[in-house]
């Protein structure tokens, strides 16, 4: 299979094609190698239109909703970035791409130890990875905040108030919230008051948020 061909293929159809139009996410989204973050067995579908298991009951997000999600934390560059959920490591690719610093968390520590080495294999050294496996680990990165940008790829039932405390001015969380089984996508925006503007897009379905600000 040619994975260029098919990388450049699922931008056109999957992400371009449904409005995605921020140039640096399209390029980002073109350069990645999605394949690399999915399990062997599925390499040949991992520029389908759909979410993929990764192990550990956890799922790399479909291409769309990684582009739109990334589109709405408007990056530009010079912005230090928290993601909650490494997962397999692509969305933290792309935020590496286009943010000056990534901080992401995960809770399972064999789907970290795996990101790290897809991250490291692609040279995106600009990337902090934390092993959040304990009941009592912290929510969020509290002694790196604040965060320009905060990407969520967990359902949960509400906004957790401790990541809009961890959110600058100006910052922008995007984040599934909804019930365990389907979500809605939705984008705040801190104001210089500490006043939260929310937006809601598109109707989603993450795996739960797990800990004391999920399920």
């Amino acid at each position: 299979m040619n994975y260029e061909i098919a990388r450049k293929k699922m931008v056109q159809e999957q992400i371009v094609a449904r409005g995605v139009s921020d140039r640096r996410v399209i390029d980002a989204m073109l350069k990645i190698p999605r394949h690399i973050f999915v399990q062997e067995a599925f390499a040949l579908q991992a520029y389908n239109d759909t979410s993929l298991p990764i192990g550990e009951k956890q799922t790399i997000s479909q291409p769309y909703m990684v582009a739109l999600m990334t589109e709405q934390l408007e990056l530009r560059g010079t912005e230090k970035v928290l993601e909650i959920g490494t997962g397999s490591g692509y969305q933290t690719a792309i935020l590496a791409t286009l943010a000056d610093r990534v901080c992401t968390a995960e809770r399972i520590r064999p789907l970290a130890l795996r990101a790290r080495k897809c991250l490291d294999s692609l040279r995106l050294f600009n990337i902090m990875l934390r092993i959040n496996d304990s009941e009592d680990s912290p929510v969020g990165w509290e002694e790196e905040a604040p965060f320009d940008a905060i990407i969520v790829t967990a359902g949960a039932p509400d906004i957790p108030k401790v990541l809009t405390d961890q959110l600058a001015v100006g910052g922008r969380l995007v984040i599934p919230v909804g019930s365990e089984a389907e979500q809605v996508l939705v984008k705040i925006v801190k104001g210089a008051d500490g006043e939260l503007e929310t937006a809601s897009s598109v109707g989603c379905r993450f795996v739960p948020l797990i800990g004391r600000q999920g399920w």
